[in-house]
């Protein structure tokens, strides 16, 4: 009885991960409208509920000016703060009444637009965000307000080591490349932003006929269409060639970079290390997704069962990798007391050392496999996050299918397999290394590491 109840069990403990690797996300509709802004809908009826995305390539980050940084990012908060015939207070309040949520903010690649409503009030709220794409007022006291939350936000990161930590990494590893722009902006560069800067990054990068936009939800076809041409179709296009969109390749470091930024008054030392990843669609994704997962991924992976469960020096530890068109970034990152941050950097570079060595057991890779498998299927549940889903595969080029064979490569992903993506993606030699701390307590416990270049939490910018 005991061992037919226990067959029983795992069969039914495998049903789960074999039908979610079969899920595969309902193609949309293609619209393309005069202006050249292209469409995908896709009409989901199980709720009164629409929700639209929008990546407008070449108005993210990446494409400032040098020295600027933090012009994307102002640049988008201020389209919320009045239009040619609505104020900042008539758009909040105009979203309140609605019940609806709008927001536009920058990444590396693209500047993103969000919204979301009832289906009945899906006319206005696309009337509201096309007055803030299309005729936004660039107020000069609006302007001033948002530079001086931007300067105060600075100075409230600076007194966050953990904040400061991933500005002071994000410039270390990418430096003057485009990804080395900090949306947060520096002290430098918002000294020398200007309104007319933010006119002239807004008339040259916002357009509609770069834009994708992804509308998912309860409303028609014939409707939408309606909608659309009377509200965003609007957009006029520009009658200029649109800018390049073309980025540098990532920068993969040679050697060590160690970098240690003295916080007088910290009580803990942070501290990041990167190293090169792989882009959006790359064939190895999967199997660098379980990868990931065993080793500092989640709450139970190596790093956080070594650092946090088995020694009690920190309350988190995690580790990650970003992708995008040209590359990708491995990060792995903690805290801990200031005198402890030798014996936590000696554990993290020995569990490197080990998953390239010995990689990982059967059991860990199932683990990681049921794992994934089982936390997949609700990011792409909501009708904004199937909108965000078109988009990134339209805007990465890997076809509507890309999801179900991503989830049959999980499956079908095998040990020895987890090992050559450990082996390949891990750092060992070639990594860059940024610790915030104390200095009069961390960094004697750093020097075994090589020759850090040391900054002040109190000079100007990252």
């Amino acid at each position: 009885m005991n061992r037919l109840l226990a067959l029983f069990l795992s069969i039914l403990f495998l049903i789960p991960a074999v039908s979610m690797a079969t899920i595969k996300l309902p193609q949309p509709e293609k619209i393309v409208l005069e202006n050249g802004l292209t469409v995908y809908f896709y009409r989901n009826p199980e709720l009164p509920l629409v929700s639209f995305r929008m990546i407008i390539p070449g108005a993210g980050s990446a494409f400032e000016p040098q020295g600027l940084d933090g012009l994307a990012n102002l640049t988008a908060e201020l389209l919320l703060k009045g239009t040619s015939t609505m104020t900042a207070e008539e758009i909040a309040e105009a979203l309140d009444f609605l019940g609806a949520r709008f927001a536009i903010s920058d990444a590396e690649e693209y500047a993103t637009v969000y919204g979301e409503c009832l289906s009945e009030h899906l006319p206005r709220l696309l009337q509201i965000a096309s007055e803030c794409l299309i005729s936004p007022a660039f107020k000069e006291d609006e302007y001033k307000k948002e530079l001086s939350r931007k300067i105060d936000n600075l100075k409230a990161i600076k007194d966050n080591p953990g904040s400061a930590l991933r500005q002071y990494f994000r410039k270390a590893y990418f430096g003057d490349h485009p990804f080395g722009h900090l949306s947060v902006g520096t002290d430098s560069s918002l000294k020398k932003m200007t309104l007319q800067e933010i006119k002239k990054f807004y008339s040259s990068r916002y357009r509609p006929d770069v834009a994708i936009m992804a509308v998912v939800g309860e409303v028609e076809k014939e409707k939408l269409l309606e909608i659309l041409k009377s509200t965003i179709g609007k957009w006029p296009k520009p009658s200029t060639p649109a800018p390049s969109i073309s980025i540098p390749p990532v920068p993969v470091p040679k050697g060590k970079k160690l970098i240690f930024v003295d916080k007088p008054d910290a009580t803990q030392s942070y501290f990041a290390l990167g190293a090169p990843g792989y882009p959006v669609g790359d064939k190895i994704s999967a199997r660098a997704s379980i990868m990931n997962t065993l080793w500092g991924g989640r709450f139970t992976s190596w790093l956080n069962t070594e650092l946090r469960i088995k020694r009690g020096l920190t309350y988190g530890a995690s580790s990650s990798f970003q992708s995008w068109k040209i590359g990708g970034l491995f990060m792995a990152s903690s805290y801990t007391k200031n005198d402890k941050i030798g014996e936590m950097l000696d554990i993290t570079f020995d569990l490197l050392k080990k998953a390239k060595a010995q990689g990982f057991s059967a059991e860990e890779v199932d683990s990681a496999r049921n794992y994934i498998l089982g936390q997949f299927p609700p990011t792409l549940e909501t009708n904004s996050s199937k909108a965000n889903a078109y988009l990134r595969l339209i805007y990465y080029g890997l076809g509507f299918d890309y999801y179900d064979k991503y989830l049959k490569e999980i499956s079908n992903a095998r040990p020895e397999d987890i090992k050559a993506v450990a082996t390949k993606l891990l750092p060992e030699s070639d990594f860059v290394l940024v610790v915030v701390g104390k200095g009069a307590e961390a960094k004697k416990h750093l020097e075994k590491y090589g020759k850090f270049q040391e900054k002040k939490i109190t000079d100007p910018d990252f």
